[in-house]
């Protein structure tokens, strides 16, 4: 059917014809941009999620100090995190956090470890209701990068605070 014998065609043209259409000159759904903040913290996140199960329960001593060591490490390791042999390079204090940004803050340390290739680190937890004390050492042998760790000398938080041994490959580059 031809558009000029069409009587529909002919009475909306007639009714519509001096109407000039609208520019669409915005995005009415463009994402909007993230700030580098923001995209690190969700990664942050992500990275912690993907390694910290809070219904995870490794085998922990009930009696002494905490301490944990990974299957293929010496196991030499923890007495000389205990002795004071490896003196922690990065420091974080988890003092007043909730769970979930002590989660956060620890995800980002073991990274920070890595990426600076630092072989040693504490984490003072403090003496509080206990509630970090006791999921600090699952958390941290969740995690494939942590070889070991020992309740901190003295001189570093004694009971209340871990130093823990990082897994620095060789192989990556950081």
């Amino acid at each position: 059917m031809n558009k000029e014998n069409n009587p529909d065609f002919a009475l909306f043209s007639e009714q519509f014809g001096g109407i000039k259409p609208l520019n669409q000159d915005k995005h009415h759904f463009k994402q909007s941009v993230k700030s580098k903040q923001q995209v690190e913290v969700k990664e942050q996140q992500v990275y912690a999620d993907s390694y910290f199960s809070d219904n995870y329960q490794p085998i922990l001593p009930v009696e002494g100090p905490m301490r944990w060591l990974n299957d293929n490490v010496d196991k030499i390791e923890p007495k000389r995190l205990r002795r004071g042999d490896y003196q922690p390079d990065l420091l974080l204090d988890l003092h007043g956090m909730r769970q979930a940004e002590a989660k956060l803050e620890l995800a980002a340390l073991l990274q920070a470890c890595v990426k600076q290739r630092v072989l040693c680190c504490c984490v003072m937890h403090g003496y509080g209701s206990g509630i970090l004390k006791q999921q600090l050492p699952m958390w941290l042998a969740q995690h494939p990068k942590v070889s070991a760790f020992h309740q901190a000398p003295k001189e570093w938080g004694a009971d209340a605070a871990l130093l823990v041994l990082v897994d620095i490959d060789d192989n990556t580059k950081g």
